[in-house]
């Protein structure tokens, strides 16, 4: 009968998740068909308690022990413990942090789980752009209560670009179209007129917009939606709708996305 052989082991340690520490390990690990690797990851070592139980386990199993511990004196407990009992050890991350730094010429924050602060950032900048999608146009009147930034305006003021960039700023907007015939959402005469930013627009200017508008879809560019009697008519019934509200007017006539998109973020973000 074949004896039976452990497979080797590597304890992941981290003061973080540990999933950058055990990537790289088995990454490596992949590059040997027959090793039949087992990892078994300590997550969230803050005390030196749990490095200590750590090495003792290694030692017994002969075990390598790979980790991404950045608070100095938890990093050298291990170091200083692992040297005494033999254990061989691998810092995934501290020789790159201390290359950064010598690279950009300032310390460390030495704080564990900074990036994963950032992946909550990402996500709620994916949270934002997906709210932005989702009540584009007035699709959903819900969206304007649960909006940071509600968008008013005619039609071709720039309001499905503006929710676009400031998704990016993480703010969840949502945007409601102004038109005579239709009569706003009453969802907009209900939340804090802080929250509504009105875009107005030049006549000349709007016209101009919208006749590219129609030629870029192969339509007449005589067309009512073109119209500039048309045109004086929805800028007026807007006028009145943002006084009815009583929320900050911007007029984007001569302004780019970006430029409206500031001035509109640091109103809020300020906050």
């Amino acid at each position: 009968m074949e004896e039976f052989k452990q497979r080797p082991v590597v304890y992941v340690v981290s003061d973080s998740v540990g999933e950058t520490a055990e990537l790289v390990v088995k990454a490596a690990a992949s590059q040997f068909s027959s090793a039949g690797l087992e990892v078994r990851r300590i997550p969230y070592v803050e005390d030196k308690q749990t490095i200590e139980e750590v090495v003792i386990l290694a030692s017994k199993a002969k075990a390598l022990i790979a980790f991404t511990l950045v608070v100095p004196e938890i990093k050298d407990h291990l170091t200083a413990l692992a040297k005494e009992a033999e254990v061989e050890i691998v810092d995934i991350i501290g020789p790159m942090i201390e290359k950064i730094g010598q690279l950009t010429n300032k310390s460390a924050r030495y704080e564990p789980g900074l990036i994963y602060r950032l992946d909550e950032d990402y996500f709620r900048k994916v949270e934002a752009i997906e709210f932005a999608v989702k009540y584009d146009d007035g699709r959903d009147p819900r969206g304007i209560v649960r909006a940071d930034i509600v968008l008013i305006g005619v039609s071709r003021t720039s309001k499905t670009p503006l929710s676009q960039y400031l998704a990016h700023k993480r703010l969840k907007v949502a945007n409601v179209p102004l038109v005579p015939e239709v009569e706003p959402p009453k969802e907009l005469f209900h939340v804090s007129p802080k929250k509504c930013v009105g875009l107005k627009i030049s006549p000349e200017k709007l016209n101009d917009i919208r006749a590219e508008r129609l030629k870029a879809l192969g339509l007449k560019a005589q067309a009512n939606y073109a119209n500039l009697d048309r045109i004086k008519e929805e800028l007026a019934y807007a006028e009145k709708i943002m006084d009815r509200i009583g929320c900050p007017v911007i007029d984007v006539s001569n302004k780019a996305v970006e430029e409206t998109a500031n001035l509109i973020s640091s109103m809020f973000l300020k906050k």
